[in-house]
């Protein structure tokens, strides 16, 4: 069942636009990738989704409802989560009041104790060290803690803009282990990436974004073996 479909978006920065008439749909349950090159637009698409930036043209349907219309902070209490580049951890509090920021709705605010066992559960890291400051944890730790905290929202669907930014590669590896074990359980995710190859592996579906332009969508593992994606991306 569909829960979100972008039709025919523009958006940018005053004069400066970035988004020509991109279409996007995610279903429930499903994890669709959006992959493109450095300032291909993504951040943006994201941004539109959550609010931050307002469509000149265009629709967003979320559930029924028309999402363009919808205050910033309503998007979030309406289920949709997204973890920003840079992951936006509060450094100075502990990791437990950093997950407790994400049980700031009324309807996840009864289920604040339900909600923190299940993800501690998922991060047995945080668990060990909960009344640490956020800002001890490395890198790649911060990024589960990011994740950890947006499931804290119990979101209907959870966006990721370039979880794999600034890690190792044996962290990348652990992060999208982590979105598997979502994957399966039966989250539905937006995963904004330049690192192709993680984001297809792990994803349904896949749209390729160059300079605002929507340019090819697909079944992940078509994108995957597409020889001008492999010529593009992958240098193959």
């Amino acid at each position: 069942m569909g829960m979100l479909k972008m039709d025919k978006i523009c958006a940018g920065y005053g004069d400066l636009k970035v988004l020509f008439d991109v279409s996007l749909e995610i279903n429930e349950g499903e994890v669709v990738a959006l992959v493109g090159s450095n300032g291909a637009g993504k951040t943006t698409l994201l941004r539109t989704i959550s609010g931050e930036v307002i469509p000149t043209s265009g629709s967003i349907n979320w559930m029924g409802q028309e999402l363009t219309e919808m205050p910033e902070n309503k998007r979030a209490i309406n289920g949709i989560a997204h973890i920003p580049q840079g992951r936006g951890i509060l450094a100075s509090l502990s990791i437990k009041d950093n997950l407790l920021l994400g049980t700031y709705t009324k309807r996840t605010k009864p289920r604040r104790g339900e909600l923190l066992e299940k993800v501690l559960q998922m991060f047995p890291i945080l668990k060990e060290r909960l009344n640490f400051p956020a800002g001890s944890l490395s890198g790649g730790q911060q990024q589960m803690l990011a994740i950890a905290r947006a499931m804290m929202m119990a979101p209907k669907l959870l966006i990721l803009d370039d979880p794999s930014l600034g890690l190792a590669p044996v962290v990348v590896d652990d992060v999208y282990r982590t979105l598997d074990i979502m994957k399966r359980e039966g989250s539905s995710m937006l995963v904004i990436e330049q690192n192709l190859t993680k984001a297809l592996s792990i994803s349904d579906r896949g749209y390729v974004l160059e300079t605002g332009h929507m340019q090819m969508t697909g079944p992940s593992r078509e994108l995957l073996n597409n020889k001008d994606i492999q010529r593009a991306y992958l240098g193959i």
